[in-house]
């Protein structure tokens, strides 16, 4: 069933005019009058409607069933990541989300290629939010997560995150998933961009006590290194269990 995420009160028996996105959504998935949707707002649960009028700049609804449904996993998992470039910081977020990572943070590291501030940082966020959004709605959750404001190393390491574990990716690592903490209710993992964090950067990272990470042998890129990570962390204390 198609589903939209709409950043408004819903309610069942509510009528509602669909927003302009949606309508292009609608649109190109051929729908039409009486097809059910489905419907999300961030807010817990989700909402099924029917379809009402559809015409080529409009289109309506009625809310008729609420299903109080979460499909998030056991473990909260933040994803600090340093920005990469091209479509791989993308490519992150949205399948961060399909595996259950609850909030990004986009860090400005030494060997980001990409340099945002300002205005242009703002843009990209936003941009980095729709994608996060758009993953949301493909993969069934109803909680979105935050694409926070963009951050340098020192800036974040400077912050207290809240997390029974930190882990940062790192060769210095020793010690499996298993071996270094009982399931945590809240965690955060740390991923350097193309080059990783320099050896500075991670210094400045343990110092703070986050805790160093090695995932076997082999040189993994920046998109694969989070990935693969995130995915451990599911399969030792989440639910791929």
């Amino acid at each position: 069933m198609p589903r939209f995420y709409l950043d408004a009160d819903l309610a069942v028996g509510q009528q509602l005019s669909l927003p302009d996105a949606v309508v292009r959504h609608i649109q190109v998935l051929r729908l039409n009058a009486g097809d059910a949707i489905t419907l999300f707002n961030g807010r817990g649960g989700e909402y099924h409607a029917v379809l009402g009028a559809v015409m080529k700049r409009d289109a309506q609804c009625v809310i008729e069933r609420f299903d109080d449904v979460s499909r998030e996993t056991p473990l909260w998992l933040g994803l600090a990541q340093g920005i990469s470039s091209g479509d791989k910081m993308e490519f992150t977020l949205q399948k961060g989300v399909e595996m259950g990572v609850a909030v990004f943070q986009p860090i400005a590291a030494g060997r980001s290629v990409v340099k945002l501030s300002g205005e242009r940082a703002d843009k990209r966020v936003a941009r980095w939010q729709e994608i996060v959004i758009s993953a949301c709605e493909q993969s069934g959750r109803n909680t979105v997560p935050q694409v926070l404001p963009i951050l340098t190393l020192n800036e974040w390491l400077a912050q207290s995150q809240e997390a029974d574990i930190r882990l940062i990716l790192s060769p210095r690592g020793d010690k499996s998933l298993a071996q270094l903490a009982e399931r945590p209710a809240r965690s955060w993992l740390m991923v350097g961009p193309e080059g990783g964090f320099s050896a500075l950067e991670e210094d400045a990272a343990l110092a703070a006590g986050w805790t160093p990470l090695k995932l076997g042998p082999r040189i993994l890129r920046t998109e694969t290194a989070a990935l693969a990570a995130v995915g451990a962390m599911q399969a030792v204390w989440g639910d791929y269990r």
